[in-house]
């Protein structure tokens, strides 16, 4: 290729066009190797959006020039397929797939996605699910492991990279996190972390292996105090009568008014109205019709459990008092 004389980013575009002629056009059926064509059947202008976006550093431009040595405007010849495989050793050799996790269905996955991408990896290379490091099988990191692996034994001469944000995305379990280290190395896989006291590629190798594993006994500490403090301070609360969850609908008054005035003979429906949610959601509302009779048969059941325990106890007695 001849650089322009006068343009100055006239290596930028002829780089750029390389990359997006290594894709086909979604358009008008080019195959790579050549730029794309006009409804006339000259040589585009421009690349089409459909071909330049598949190129992950172009895909947010709003259109890539064709370059002037491949004659914009001039009848349109089919080019020089490019190689299928990049050169082992450079850079674009490493192929990287991303994974996303987080334990909650409340807690979002998007600052993880955002890391990766800024890293270079696409969204459609970005396996995620929201679940706990105590699910010992998590279905999206097998997937991202499986695809690794087909990666790997299709192109042997590339670097196939697992990436994730931190450590804890994987686990926080010290023993698991070695064997998944040792088992991506087994397989000719590599690891890769963007944060956390570990960045960079893990390095199974002497002071490498040795560091991740302190760091990964160290995750499992951490989690273990925050284990234990949560568990702590549940206690204290419930020492002072606080306890978790969301306030009940029936509440003891409201209870005690349903019974007295249903001994007199009113029914549920007739009480009702008069009640009123004192804290909630629903506060100031009437609880429903099931809201009752479900604080109800809780209080019958309550109260049947004594009477029973007394009526087993009295005949336990009395048939020690036959014998």
């Amino acid at each position: 290729m001849v650089d322009l004389p006068g343009s100055p980013d006239s290596a930028t575009d002829l780089t750029d066009a390389d990359e997006v002629e290594r894709q086909p056009c979604p358009r008008c059926g080019v195959e790579p190797g050549s730029p794309c064509r006009s409804r006339s059947g000259a040589v585009a202008g421009t690349y089409h959006t459909g071909r330049f976006t598949k190129v992950a550093r172009l895909a947010k431009r709003l259109r890539v020039q064709t370059p002037a040595n491949r004659g914009p405007g001039q009848p349109w010849r089919p080019g020089t397929p490019p190689p299928e495989a990049l050169p082992a050793d450079g850079p674009s050799a490493d192929i990287r797939i991303g994974y996303a996790r987080c334990s909650t269905f409340t807690q979002e996955l998007q600052s993880q996605f955002d890391a990766l991408a800024a890293h270079g990896i696409p969204r459609d290379k970005i396996f995620s699910e929201k679940i706990s490091t105590r699910v010992r099988v998590r279905p999206q990191f097998e997937a991202a492991l499986t695809a690794a692996r087909q990666i790997k034994a299709h192109a042997p001469h590339c670097r196939v990279i697992i990436t994730v944000y931190e450590m804890k995305r994987l686990g926080r379990d010290a023993a698991e996190l070695t064997a998944l280290a040792d088992h991506l190395t087994a397989h000719g896989l590599v690891l890769e972390m963007l944060a956390g006291p570990l960045p960079g590629i893990y390095d199974p190798s002497g002071p490498g292996r040795i560091l991740f594993a302190f760091f990964a006994a160290m995750a499992e500490t951490e989690r273990e105090n925050i284990r234990e403090a949560t568990l702590e301070g549940l206690d204290a609360a419930a020492r002072k009568g606080k306890h978790g969850g969301r306030p009940p609908v029936i509440t003891d008054d409201m209870l005690h008014t349903v019974l007295r005035r249903r001994a007199v003979g009113e029914t549920v429906e007739q009480i009702r109205p008069d009640l009123i949610i004192p804290t909630g959601k629903r506060k100031g509302l009437n609880p429903s019709i099931a809201s009752i009779y479900r604080a109800l048969a809780d209080h019958d059941k309550t109260q049947a459990y004594p009477e029973a325990l007394a009526q087993a106890r009295a005949d336990l007695a009395a048939l020690q008092a036959g014998r």
